[in-house]
């Protein structure tokens, strides 16, 4: 790397809340995730640790980049488990079956410029600024202290296999009715898992859309939370007749949902009925929320006798409160979602697989099953690159003034106007944008919040 790239304000730029991100040749290459590799090694160690797992996507750049981190690893000491291409959440599952730290790397929904690393203790524990990656950082800007013992080994296991089994253990879908499902792979790593964890059931059907592993991605960004890349997903779910369609992120630890009609499904109103089903195992049980999640969701849970439990967005953030409340089940309106029964992680294909057994259960529709659920009018995530966040977000606080109940700083603000209205302002913490969520009772109430605060946001 050069002295630029070792810099305090580069490194902390690429090393963030809660992952390790920045484009490949300039911000991060293979002497530099050897250093945070060996880093990370020190903290493990110290720990009790004795290996580190490692998966990667199919972005180019993966292979490269995890090989130079394992030897960052090794030259620490520690032994390294290699499981080669792999989802994010199936990076999870080996952390937990093996019961040692692991490295993702991948850029998850980002351009193929990019790339990255999610790290986790054993049993897929977090690993966030506050608790390592501020170590890490600080010692890769000051040069990772040499390890005097002999180097660590080297394996190579494949696990794809037992995850799909596992999953299909956590929800049957043996007795489900026949079902047919469009998948949208984005040319990610659903186009690893998804054959491995559906193909082989016998009463499901998939059409396969984008399923050849590309880190190019060369038919639409492996992003479903933009809903131009739900276009060609929503078009197939059309004309094929499928019962539901399924989207994946780039290292597809995160779904999407398509109902019948080919109109998106909110992941609120998913996060809502995982968590009724979640609750109907252990009644009186814990879900956890983040702040831009449906208001729905705490309703429900609490109807149902649960107690609801709101966190900040990102998963360091809700997976400490997973383990720190013993939380059967945790939803994000990103469509990450984590369960205590997969070691407190996020997994978009275990959420799939709750979707689909609530579906395959009855004769309901996607559109009828989720009625329920999708209590109030939001607007999804809408994203302004702004030159100076905290300003934007002050004339906005400013221009709500005489119409705000209640003002909420956990994460950005969250300004509650009352009659089930509130939105959210936050600053991304990976990208140079500001984030606007809205909920409300009604879509043209929506529409005016979104219209009246984007022309500040964006003035």
């Amino acid at each position: 790397m050069t002295t630029l790239a070792r810099s305090g304000e580069l490194v902390n730029a690429v090393i963030k809340a809660y992952d390790v991100r920045g484009v490949v040749g300039e911000q991060i290459d293979e002497a530099f995730v050897g250093d945070v590799g060996a880093s990370f090694a020190r903290l493990m160690r110290e720990e009790g640790a004795t290996r580190v797992v490692i998966g990667h996507d199919m972005r180019e750049s993966s292979p490269a980049l995890s090989e130079a981190f394992a030897q960052g690893v090794r030259a620490q000491g520690l032994d390294v488990v290699h499981i080669g291409l792999a989802s994010t959440d199936q990076l999870y599952f080996a952390s937990g079956k093996l019961g040692c730290p692991g490295a993702m790397f991948t850029a998850s929904h980002n351009p193929a410029k990019y790339n990255g690393i999610k790290l986790c203790r054993a049993n897929a524990l977090p690993v966030g600024q506050d608790t390592g990656l501020a170590t890490i950082a600080a010692e890769v800007i000051a040069g990772v202290p040499a390890y005097d013992g002999a180097p660590g080994t080297a394996t190579s296991t494949d696990l794809l296999a037992d995850y799909a089994d596992y999953l299909r253990e956590l929800v049957n879908l043996d007795q489900i009715r026949p079902l047919t499902i469009a998948v949208d792979a984005g040319n990610g790593m659903g186009g690893h898992t998804v054959p491995a964890v559906l193909g082989t059931l016998g009463p499901i059907t998939i059409v396969p859309l984008y399923f050849e592993l590309d880190g190019s991605f060369p038919n639409h960004e492996a992003n479903p939370l933009d809903p131009k890349n739900l276009v060609d997903l929503q078009a197939l779910v059309r004309s094929s007749g499928a019962d539901i369609g399924l989207a994946f992120d780039g290292d597809a630890d995160r779904c999407f949902v398509v109902d019948e009609r080919g109109e998106p499904v909110s992941p609120s109103a998913i996060t809502a009925i995982v968590a009724q089903r979640e609750l109907a195992k252990e009644p009186g049980a814990t879900v956890i929320h983040n702040l831009i999640t449906s208001r729905a969701v705490p309703e429900l849970v609490e109807e149902l006798g649960g107690k609801p439990v709101r966190t900040r967005v990102g998963h360091s953030f809700i997976k400490q409160e997973m383990a720190s409340t013993g939380a059967v089940f945790g939803g994000e309106h990103s469509a990450h979602y984590y369960f205590r029964d997969f070691w407190g992680a996020d997994s978009g294909m275990l959420a799939a697989l709750h979707v689909l057994a609530a579906l395959g259960e009855g004769e309901r529709t996607v559109s009828g099953l989720m009625a329920a659920y999708d209590v109030y009018a939001a607007s999804g995530e809408i994203n302004s690159t702004v030159a100076d966040a905290a300003d934007r977000t002050a004339a906005v606080l400013a221009a709500f003034a005489d119409r705000t109940e209640s003002v909420d700083r956990m994460d950005g603000v969250t300004v509650d106007l009352g009659n089930h209205a509130w939105f959210n302002l936050r600053a991304s913490n990976t990208e140079p944008l500001l984030r606007l969520n809205v909920e409300a009772g009604s879509r043209d109430d929506v529409n005016a919040l979104v219209t009246e605060i984007l022309s500040i946001v964006r003035a």
